[in-house]
């Protein structure tokens, strides 16, 4: 065999080994973007990235997150327990506000829990709505520990849709944060839901585009590594991830929608925004927030975000 021959071999072999060891760092990234740790049973964040080799650690294998549980409201609520086909089971609070205009269904962000949209329930409330926060699976209170992403989090939506229905309330609106937004999407467009307004915050237009955001606001090279992130996440979870597509689902929704967004969103480009508005096809409006990125802009800019939802809920029926 000649030099040439030998050099060629070698070449491919350091190709198929960097190819292997490239997947199995994207294997573990996934799977640790995809899964929560009950309290408890992992290091906290600051354990895991002490010193060189913790940071080290955690950018080769992935950061390993708790479920967040936050605090107990002090408004009087409804403790309320759904339960998935898979018998997961997910808590639930229902502020009821006497003589209300509606019910409010509020949906948190990935790795996020309920009471992190207080504000947003304690506002609805005072405009005369009662607000019911669901901690999606794998996260807060809820059962599980996988998360797909908004994809099987859909079913999590028509539970909570059904049971305000069943409980015989006619005006059900439907709020969401980032992948909560995402997920509402989903669950009209594979549900058939037919809520009476939804407002949706900061929502990735498919998820590659959010893997992407994630990794760009991170300072990874996100474009060469967000596809294959996103088959290893869909893979380890038995399902296809390229098919959660907010952008075709909204397609499906017939109600006016709110879609709002940060101006200095690093994960949720305005391009995806403009994309998401331009196929809703009903009543539609959008408001950007010029001070805020992929943050709580109910409590970043509230004022600018009472005026806008309140005319919303108020105005477009």
């Amino acid at each position: 065999m000649s030099n040439t021959q030998k050099r060629f071999k070698k070449t491919i072999l350091a190709i198929v080994v960097f190819f292997i060891l490239l997947n199995l760092f994207i294997i573990n990234q996934a799977y640790h973007f995809t899964h929560f740790y009950e309290q408890g049973s992992v290091k906290t964040i600051s354990e895991q990235t002490d010193g060189f080799w913790g940071q080290m650690k955690v950018a080769l294998f992935g950061l390993k997150l708790q479920k967040l549980y936050g605090s107990t409201p002090d408004s009087p609520f409804v403790n309320v327990k759904l339960k998935t086909k898979e018998g997961l089971i997910l808590d639930a609070w229902y502020f009821k506000v006497p003589n209300a205009k509606g019910t409010i269904a509020i949906f948190h962000g990935h790795g996020s829990e309920k009471s992190a949209n207080l504000s947003q329930s304690d506002e609805f409330n005072e405009m005369g709505y009662s607000t019911f926060l669901v901690d999606f699976r794998a996260h807060g209170q809820s059962e599980g520990n996988t998360c797909t992403v908004g994809y099987r989090e859909s079913e999590d939506v028509k539970l909570v849709y059904d049971y305000l229905k069943v409980n015989k309330e006619t005006n059900v609106i439907l709020y969401g944060i980032s992948m909560g937004a995402a997920t509402i999407t989903r669950a009209v467009a594979e549900y058939n839901l037919k809520p009476t307004k939804i407002i949706l915050e900061m929502p990735f237009s498919s998820l590659p585009n959010t893997v992407e955001g994630k990794m760009r606001v991170t300072g990874v090279f996100a474009k060469p590594l967000a596809g294959l992130l996103t088959f290893w996440g869909g893979i380890i979870n038995g399902f296809w991830a390229f098919d959660m597509k907010p952008n075709e689902y909204v397609k499906k929704i017939t109600c006016p929608v709110l879609l709002q967004w940060g101006k200095k969103d690093q994960g949720v480009t305005e391009a995806e925004i403009n994309d998401l508005f331009k196929n809703i096809s009903s009543t539609k409006e959008l408001v950007v927030y010029e001070k805020s990125g992929h943050q709580n802009l109910c409590e970043n800019e509230p004022d600018k975000w009472e005026e806008n939802v309140g005319n919303f809920l108020d105005s477009i029926k």
